[in-house]
């Protein structure tokens, strides 16, 4: 059995990552994962015992620094919870107008797995954006939030909309909007103290 955190499966996961984020999961197969990682069909399989596996690994991979990311954005901005808030959503529209943006990798493969809702990477993907929710509560409770896991679902059904609108339009200012409407949320639920 291959060790959990070799740097053989490392490789494999970054590759896969680059492909399955780049072009959806359905359109990279294995043997496109095995060459850009520069290893055989037969070394990933030994290490991912299917292409679901490998999937799941790919999400898993992304679900903390995702995670840290968000929360260092939240922690550098100035100013109180709706601020704080907002600045996600600024650095989401910054990160939207890379060339190489795709959307939330989480939401772009739930909806490719959509007809298989038992599938590993889904369970990954839910557990990720609830993981987040939870985080999200725990700050604006934090911050003197008012029903903080209430405006916390309210912000992730933003964010999450303002995704998917981005992918139909390509317009970052989808996401700057559902910002401004976070920040709103959160300063009517009393969310305006700076710690």
């Amino acid at each position: 059995m291959a060790e959990p955190d070799s740097p053989t499966r490392r490789r494999i996961i970054e590759a896969a990552s680059k492909l399955f984020y780049g072009e959806g999961i359905r359109a990279v197969s294995v043997d496109a994962v095995a060459e850009k990682a520069g290893v055989t069909k037969r070394t990933l399989y030994y290490h991912f015992e299917s292409k679901d596996a490998l999937v799941a690994a790919y999400l898993e991979a992304r679900d903390q620094p995702n995670l840290k990311l968000m929360a260092g954005w939240f922690d550098k901005a100035e100013g109180g919870l709706p601020q704080k808030i907002e600045a996600i959503f600024q650095n989401l529209a910054r990160s939207a107008r890379h060339p190489r943006w795709k959307g939330c990798g989480f939401l772009r493969t739930a909806a490719e797995l959509a007809n298989l809702p038992g599938h590993p990477a889904i369970r990954i993907g839910a557990r990720h954006k609830a993981g987040f929710e939870r985080w999200l509560a725990g700050a604006c409770a934090g911050h003197g939030a008012n029903a903080p896991d209430e405006l916390a679902r309210q912000v992730v059904l933003l964010m999450d909309g303002a995704f998917s609108v981005m992918l139909v339009h390509r317009d970052p200012a989808y996401v700057e909007a559902a910002g401004r409407a976070a920040a709103a949320l959160a300063a009517a639920a009393g969310g305006s103290q700076a710690v």
